[in-house]
C-alpha cells in the first residue's frame, strides 16, 4: 500500500464540536497523526445523544475517526510539560476555543511557535481574532443567521430555516483544512511555520458565492426560493403522485427537449418560456405548470421518462434511501467499521480519493483517553509517571479503555 500524504505529519487537536473535528478528520483521512487532546470529561459532543453506539454518541463518532485521544486537565500542575512534549514532536495545533481563551490555557500560538518554530497553528473561532465581533460566542447558527445564508434558505413566504446539517462548521472544517494543507507546502519550502486565523463568518460570507454577487451587481437582496435557482428555470423540486423529484433544465435546448419528454409540448410555444430569462421571469406561472404535469406519474416513471431523454433529474431522497444507493455503496461511502471495545458498527467513507494515496480510515473514534498510555510513553514518560497522573487528575481515561491498557 502506498504511503498516505500526511504520513509523518502529527496534528494536535484541541478542538471540540463539530468546525474542529471536521477539519482534523480529514487530515487524518490523509494519514496525518491526529492526537485529540480533550479535557477530562471529554469533547462535549461525547454527551449528545440518543443516538449513540457503545455509549458514545453518533454525533461524536461522524468526526472523529483516524483520531487517538488524550484526556488532559489543563489546569493541574505538569499538565502543560506534556503539552510542550507533543508539541515538540508536533506539526500541526488545531484550537475552536473562543478567541483569548488557548492564551490564558497556555496554549495560544506565540507560547506554542517559541517551543517549535515550525508549528502550523490553526485558530477556528466564529468571528475571527480581530473585529469588533472577536469575543461574540460564534455557532453554526449564529453564523448562518449572520452571514445571510439563512435569509435565502426556505420556501418564498416562509419563515427562514437552517441547513439539515452544521453546514457552516463543516465548511469552516474544510476551509482550515485547505489553509493548513497550504502553510505545510509554504513549511516544506520555506521552513516556516505559521498562524491561521479561521471564522465561521468569513467563511460563510463566501459561500454566498454568486448570491452575494448579485446583490452587489444589482443592490437587490436575494428572495427565498425554495429549491429553485434564481437564474435558472426550470432547476427544482417538484411534487410527484408519491415524492419529489428534482430537474435540472440548465438551458434553452435541454428546455425543448425536457418539455417534449414530458408531454409538454404546448408549453414550447408559449412566448412568456422561451427563453432561459424569460422562464425565469414567469417562474411562478411556468411552475404551476409543471406541478400539474408531473403530479401525474411516480418519481419513478417521471426518473424513467427523464433520463431516457438525458435530463438531468434525481429522486429527493430520504437519508436512509441515500446511504443504500448503489453509487454511494459502490464508492464506499458506507463502511463498516471495528472498534476493540465497542464493537462493530456502520459509518461513513472518506470522499478523498486519489490514485496514488487516497484517503484512509485506519482507525475508529476513540474512546475518551483511550490512548493516554500509548501518547505519553511515546513522548518519554514512564507508566508509573502515567498512573501517578490519572490519580492525581492531570489525565483521565474512560475506565474500559483503562481496563485494556497493558499497564493493568
Amino acid at each position: 500500500m502506498s504511503r498516505a500524504p500526511l504520513e509523518g505529519i502529527r496534528v494536535l487537536d484541541f478542538t471540540r464540536a463539530m468546525a474542529g473535528p471536521f477539519c482534523t478528520m480529514l487530515l487524518g483521512d490523509l494519514g496525518a497523526d491526529v492526537i485529540k487532546v480533550e479535557p477530562p470529561e471529554g469533547d462535549e459532543s461525547r454527551h449528545w445523544m440518543p443516538p449513540d453506539i457503545g455509549g458514545v454518541s453518533a454525533y461524536f463518532i461522524s468526526v472523529n475517526r483516524n483520531k487517538r485521544s488524550i484526556a488532559i486537565d489543563l489546569k493541574k500542575p505538569g499538565a502543560l510539560d506534556i503539552i510542550e512534549k507533543l508539541v515538540r514532536v508536533s506539526d500541526v495545533v488545531v484550537e475552536n476555543f473562543r478567541p483569548g481563551t488557548a492564551e490564558k490555557l497556555g496554549i495560544g500560538y506565540e507560547r506554542l511557535s517559541k517551543i517549535n518554530p515550525r508549528i502550523i497553528y490553526c485558530s477556528i473561532s466564529g468571528f475571527g481574532q480581530n473585529g469588533p465581533y472577536r469575543d461574540k460566542p460564534g455557532y453554526d447558527l449564529i453564523a448562518l443567521a449572520m452571514s445571510g445564508l439563512m435569509d435565502i434558505t426556505g420556501e418564498p413566504g416562509r419563515p427562514p430555516v437552517k441547513f439539515g446539517v452544521p453546514i457552516a462548521d463543516i465548511t469552516t472544517g474544510i476551509m482550515a483544512a485547505v489553509s493548513i494543507l497550504a502553510a505545510l507546502y509554504h513549511r516544506d519550502r520555506s521552513g516556516e511555520g505559521q498562524y491561521i486565523d479561521i471564522s465561521l463568518l468569513d467563511t460563510q460570507i463566501l459561500i454566498l458565492s454568486h448570491q452575494a454577487l448579485s446583490y452587489l451587481t444589482t443592490g437587490r437582496n436575494p428572495e427565498r426560493l425554495g429549491s429553485a435557482h434564481p437564474s435558472i428555470a426550470p432547476y427544482q423540486a417538484l411534487a410527484t403522485r408519491d415524492g419529489y423529484i428534482v430537474v435540472a433544465v440548465g438551458n434553452d435546448k435541454l428546455w425543448q427537449i425536457f418539455a417534449r419528454a414530458i408531454g409538454r409540448e404546448d408549453l414550447l410555444k408559449d412566448p412568456r418560456f422561451s427563453t432561459n430569462p424569460d422562464r425565469v421571469r414567469n417562474r411562478d406561472l411556468l411552475i404551476g405548470e409543471l406541478e400539474r404535469t408531473f403530479r401525474e406519474k411516480t418519481t419513478g416513471e417521471w426518473l424513467g421518462i427523464l433520463e431516457r431523454a438525458g435530463i438531468p433529474a434525481a429522486p429527493v431522497n430520504r437519508v436512509g434511501d441515500a446511504l443504500r444507493d448503489p453509487q454511494v455503496l459502490h464508492r464506499g461511502m458506507v463502511i463498516d467499521m471495528d472498534h476493540p471495545i465497542i464493537g462493530r458498527f456502520k459509518s461513513l467513507g472518506t470522499p478523498l480519493k486519489m490514485s496514488l494515496t487516497p484517503g484512509r480510515i485506519s482507525r475508529p473514534p476513540p474512546l475518551l483517553g483511550e490512548h493516554g498510555f500509548e501518547i505519553l510513553r511515546e513522548v518519554g514518560y514512564s507508566d508509573g509517571e502515567i498512573i501517578s497522573m490519572l490519580e492525581r487528575g492531570v489525565i483521565n481515561m474512560d475506565p474500559r479503555a483503562l481496563r485494556a491498557t497493558r499497564a493493568f
